[in-house]
C-alpha cells in the first residue's frame, strides 16, 4: 500500500524507515494502492470495482489490469486491512503495495518513454534522409520545395515529441537561472528546425531537417544508454525499511492485542512467536529459543536466547515463543540506526562527480559564447542576418555534445556487457570509474569469502551406528548444523536409526529415545560438554560422554586466486567478520590474508571503512549480509554476491551473479580499461571540436555538414568504447 499524498523528507532514512509504521496505520485519506496478482480478465475488473465501491468508506475504485493493481479513493479511517478483507470475501488475493514497487514502476516507465522517443526520432530521421538524397541529387524549384515541405511535415512534429526531455530540462534550468548541457542542445535542435522552416518558406536551396533529427536521435541514444546503466539502482535504505515489522502483539491484563509499532512504549511486554521477526529492541523476560542474528553479525548459525538476553529489531525468532520487554521501538531501534548509517553513506556517494559531469560544467557556457560570437561577427562583417544565423546554427550543431554525451554511457554499456558475461552486474552509473581507483579491498567472511553453508568435517571419526543416531535426530530439526549433518550422513550412504519420542527443546537441540536410552543432539552446554574452538553439534547417548560433530564453512571457488590476483595488482586486502576469532583466523591463514578482524558489529565495519577512507585509501567492500549494508554504502565502491540479502545487494554497486570470486580481479582490470576509454573519448570529442569549431566559425560548414561531422564523432566514440577489455 502507498499513500500518494505522503510528504517527502529531505533525509532518506527519515523518509523510508517509518514505512512499516505507515503500513500499520494505513493512509488516513487519499489513494490506497493494492496489488491484485490473481485478476486476469474484464470480469475480474468489474467484480473488484463493484465490490470495493460497495464497501463502507470507499469513494471510488479503479483497476489497472496491465499492472494488476487497484487504486482506491478511501475516506479517513478506512485501512488497507479492511479493503484486503473485502477483496478476500470476493475471492481475490490482495496485498499492500509498497512505495519501492511504485518507484521501480516509475523508473521502468521513464525508460520506456525514452526508448519510444528514440524509436520515433530514428524512424523520422531515416525517412527525411531519403528525401534529402533527392535534393542532394539535383532536385530544383517546385520539386525541391515539395521535398522540403514533406520533410518539414515529418520533422517538426517528431522534434516536438522526441526532443521533449531536452526542452523540459533546459526550461527548468533557465527558470532556475542556470545553464546545463540541455540548453545548447535545445537551442541547436530548435534553431535547426526553425532555420529549415524559414529556408523552406523562402524557397531556399538548403533545409536542415535531417540535421535536426540526427541531433535528436543521437542525443536520445546517449540519454537512453545512460538511463539503462542507472535504472537498476534503488536506495538500500528503502530495503532496510522493508524489514521493519509494522505490528506487534502486546500482552495486557486482558490478554493479547495487535498494535502498531508507533503505539508501543518502553516497558511494554510483547509476544514474539516462532518464525516471527523481532519488532523492537528489547530484553527477553520469558521463554527460551534460538535467534537468527544475521542482521547484526552476518553469521548463519543461530544463538541461544534466554531471559535477560537483549534482542534487536529485525532478528528472527526460530524455535520457541518468548516474551520481550520493549527498550526501543520505531525511530529509536537498532534497525533505524542502521538505516541512518546507510542513508548518510548513500548521500555521500551521490556527491561523487563523474568525469562527464565535470566536463559539462564548462561546456554549456562555452558553446553559447562561441555561437553568440559567430552571429555577431558575421552579421557585422556581411550585414546578412540570414548568413550569420546559418553560421551560428552550424556552430551550435557542430559543438552539440553528442560525442560528449556518449563518451561515458557508451563505454559503461560496453564494459557492463563484458562484465555481465563474466558473471558481474553493474548497478551504479559511476561504479566503473570508482572501481578503477581502488587501492584497498575489504572482505566479509560468511557468505562472501565462504559459501555460508556448514560442512561436516569429522563424520568418518564416529562409528556408523552413532552417526545413524545423529542422523535420525538431525533430520527432525531445522537448525543449519543439523541440516548440514543430515546432508553429509545421507551422502555417506547412512540410514537413520529408529527413534521414538522425538522432541525439540527450543534453544538447546533435539532429543529422542533409542534402545531405551535418551539421546540428544544440540548445544555443548545442554549436553555437559566444554565448547571448543571449532563449530560443533554434540551428541549424547544415555550417560555416555558427549561426542562432537565438527563443521567448517567452505571457501568460495576462486577465493584464494582472487585474493592472490588482487595482491599482485598492488592492493591491500583485509578480512573483517562478526564471527569469533578462531574461524576467522583459520580462514585468513587458508586464503593467505595477513590483515583480519573478528567480532565486528555493523557499526564497527562502517567505522573501519571510514578510517581507511580518512587515511586516503579508496576502498572496495565485498559483503553479503544486512550487517554489511552500512559498510557497503560507505565504501568508495562495493560488491555483493547474488546470494546476499536484498538490502546488501541494493547497497552495493556491483552484484556477483555466480559463486566464483575469480572475476573480481578481472573487474578491476576492466574498470581501469573503461576509465582509459572514457578519457580517450573525451580526447576524441575535444579534438573533434578543436578542428570542427574553427571550420564552422570561419563559415566553411553548413548546418548539414555540421550534422554529418557530429555524427562521425559520435560513431567514432561508440567504436572506441568497444575496445574495452
Amino acid at each position: 500500500m502507498a499513500t500518494l499524498s505522503a510528504p517527502i523528507s529531505a533525509c532518506p532514512a527519515c523518509s523510508v524507515t517509518p514505512a512499516a509504521q505507515a503500513l500499520a496505520t494505513a493512509p488516513q485519506v487519499g489513494q490506497v494502492l493494492l496489488s491484485l496478482p490473481t485478476i486476469h480478465c474484464a470480469g475480474c475488473i468489474s467484480a473488484v470495482e463493484r465490490g470495493l465501491n460497495a464497501a463502507p468508506g470507499v469513494r471510488s475504485a479503479r483497476v489497472n489490469l496491465t499492472l494488476k493493481r487497484v487504486s482506491i479513493d478511501a475516506a479517513p479511517g478506512v485501512t488497507a486491512t479492511d479493503l484486503i478483507a473485502a477483496l478476500d470475501a470476493l475471492g481475490y488475493e490482495a496485498h499492500e503495495l509498497d512505495a519501492g514497487t511504485l518507484s521501480a514502476t516509475a523508473t521502468d516507465r521513464a525508460g520506456r518513454d525514452l526508448l519510444m522517443r528514440l524509436a520515433v526520432a530514428g524512424f523520422a530521421m531515416m525517412n527525411v534522409m531519403l528525401l534529402s538524397v533527392a535534393v542532394w541529387s539535383g532536385a530544383t524549384d517546385a520539386t525541391r520545395d515539395l521535398f522540403h515541405w514533406v520533410s518539414a511535415a515529418i520533422a517538426l512534429p517528431t522534434i516536438a515529441f522526441s526532443a521533449q526531455p531536452f526542452f523540459r530540462n533546459a526550461f527548468t534550468a533557465l527558470r532556475a537561472g542556470r545553464l546545463n548541457m540541455d540548453v545548447p542542445i535545445s537551442l541547436a535542435i530548435g534553431l535547426a528546425g526553425a532555420m529549415s522552416l524559414y529556408e523552406t518558406m523562402q524557397h531556399g536551396q538548403h533545409a536542415y531537417f535531417d540535421a535536426a533529427l540526427s541531433l535528436t536521435f543521437f542525443l536520445l541514444a546517449g540519454r537512453w544508454l545512460d538511463h539503462r546503466t542507472r535504472a537498476v539502482a534503488r536506495s538500500a535504505a528503502q530495503e532496510l525499511a522493508a524489514l521493519e515489522v509494522p505490528r506487534a502483539i502486546r500482552l495486557t491484563a486482558e490478554g493479547e492485542e495487535t498494535v502498531a509499532i508507533a503505539d508501543l512504549a518502553a516497558g511494554d511486554i510483547l509476544r514474539v512467536r516462532p518464525g516471527a521477526r523481532v519488532p523492537v529492541d528489547g530484553v527477553v523476560t520469558e521463554g527460551q529459543t534460538e535467534i537468527d542474528r544475521s542482521l547484526l553479525t552476518g553469521e548463519t548459525l543461530p544463538v541461544f536466547a534466554m531471559p535477560g538476553m537483549a534482542l534487536n529489531a529485525g532478528e528472527i525468532n526460530l524455535t520457541g515463543p518468548i516474551s520481550l520487554r520493549v527498550i526501543a521501538a520505531g525511530r529509536d531501534s537498532s534497525l533505524h540506526r542502521l538505516a541512518d548509517l546507510v542513508a548518510m553513506a548513500e548521500i555521500a556517494k551521490n556527491r561523487y562527480t563523474s568525469l562527464a559531469d565535470r566536463a559539462a560544467r564548462i561546456y554549456a557556457p562555452g558553446v553559447h559564447l562561441l555561437a553568440a560570437v559567430a552571429l555577431a561577427v558575421w552579421w557585422a562583417i556581411s550585414g546578412d542576418l540570414r548568413l550569420a544565423l546559418n553560421i551560428a546554427v552550424a556552430v551550435l550543431i557542430i559543438t552539440c555534445p553528442c560525442a560528449l554525451g556518449l563518451a561515458v554511457p557508451a563505454v559503461t554499456t560496453a564494459a557492463s556487457g563484458r562484465l555481465f558475461r563474466r558473471g558481474m552486474l553493474i548497478k551504479h552509473g559511476t561504479a566503473l570509474e570508482r572501481l578503477a581507483e581502488v587501492d584497498t579491498v575489504v572482505f566479509d567472511k560468511t557468505g562472501t569469502l565462504t559459501l555460508g553453508m556448514p560442512q561436516a568435517t569429522n563424520l568418518a571419526d564416529h562409528p556408523r551406528e552413532v552417526t545413524a543416531i545423529a542422523l535420525a535426530l538431525a533430520e527432525a530439526s531445522s537448525h543449519p548444523l543439523a541440516q548440514a549433518l543430515a546432508r553429509a550422513a545421507r551422502a555417506a550412504g547412512l540410514r537413520p536409526a529408529s527413534l521414538n519420542g522425538l522432541k525439540e527443546v527450543p534453544g538447546y537441540g533435539i532429543e529422542g529415545i533409542w534402545a531405551g536410552q535418551v539421546v540428544r543432539l544440540g548445544r555443548a552446554e545442554w549436553l555437559g560438554a566444554a565448547p571448543g574452538a571449532m563449530t560443533a553439534a554434540w551428541l549424547r547417548i544415555g550417560d555416555a560422554a558427549p561426542l562432537a560433530f565438527t563443521f567448517a564453512d567452505t571457501p568460495r571457488p576462486g577465493a584464494r586466486q582472487a585474493i592472490a590476483a588482487l595482491k599482485a595488482q598492488g592492493m591491500a586486502v583485509h578480512l573483517i567478520s562478526g564471527d569469533s576469532a578462531g574461524p576467522v583466523a583459520a580462514l585468513a591463514a587458508e586464503l593467505g590474508l595477513d590483515h583480519w578482524q573478528a567480532g565486528a558489529l555493523p557499526a564497527d565495519k562502517a567505522d573501519f571503512i571510514a578510517e581507511l577512507t580518512a587515511q586516503g585509501h579508496r576502498v572496495l567492500m565485498v559483503g553479503d549480509g544486512l550487517n554489511d549494508t552500512a559498510a557497503l554504502a560507505g565504501a568508495h565502491v562495493s560488491i555483493s554476491p547474488a546470494s546476499a540479502l536484498d538490502a546488501a545487494r541494493v547497497a552495493s554497486d556491483i552484484v556477483l551473479m555466480g559463486t566464483d570470486l575469480s572475476p573480481l580481479p578481472d573487474a578491476v582490470v576492466t574498470a581501469r580499461s573503461a576509465t582509459r576509454r572514457i578519457r580517450e573519448n573525451f580526447a576524441i570529442a575535444a579534438g573533434y571540436n578543436l578542428i570542427a569549431v574553427p571550420v564552422a566559425l570561419l563559415g566553411f560548414a553548413t548546418p548539414l555538414a555540421a550534422a554529418l561531422a557530429m555524427s562521425v564523432s559520435s560513431i567514432t566514440v561508440s567504436l572506441n568504447a568497444l575496445r574495452v577489455r
